[in-house]
């Protein structure tokens, strides 16, 4: 199985390809996605559009998992990366892949085993899960494959549970 994690963001989308062989798993590719802040905001939306796209061509993903948005108390920033992150599910849907959503709460018990883990946590654990030699940059990479990680071990226990998602 192959997993697109994406990190939604309207600067930055993280994004990350991880294969899981048996019970290995394998970082195909993880970047960014950038968009610059002097673009206007429909532009910077077609690019995001337009690079998830490219990225499902590329890599063939068979489920794309999206982390979901994170409000916190600025509502202009939530209402930006909301857009970005409807442009990504748009592109992701409309290729018929199955789209997992995931909280940043699920991600953080995923992968470390604790949802109120801190982020250089997460990051560790990513890179020991994939056997990287470092800690994958910049951190939106990172949070994309730890997106990617949390929806692989969802899937392996729901499909021993007999349900479409467990986390």
């Amino acid at each position: 199985m192959i997993v697109l994690g994406i990190d939604p963001g309207m600067a930055i989308v993280g994004y990350g390809v991880v294969e899981k062989k048996g019970h290995i798993l394998k970082p195909i590719d993880y970047g960014v996605i950038t968009t610059p802040s002097d673009m206007e905001a429909p532009q910077r939306l077609v690019a995001i559009y337009d690079s998830i796209q490219e990225l499902i061509s590329r890599y063939q993903p068979d489920e794309v998992a999206i982390e979901e948005l994170f409000f916190n108390k600025n509502v202009k920033t939530a209402i930006t990366v909301g857009h970005a992150r409807g442009v990504a599910v748009l592109a992701a849907a409309k290729t018929g892949l199955n789209l997992y959503e995931y909280t940043p709460l699920q991600v953080k018990q995923s992968v470390v085993g604790y949802g109120r883990a801190e982020k250089t946590q997460v990051q560790q654990m990513v890179k020991s899960l994939l056997s990287l030699k470092e800690i994958p940059k910049p951190d939106d990479a990172a949070d994309a494959l730890a997106v990617a990680i949390c929806h692989i071990h969802c899937a392996d226990m729901g499909r021993k549970y007999g349900c479409r998602s467990f986390c």
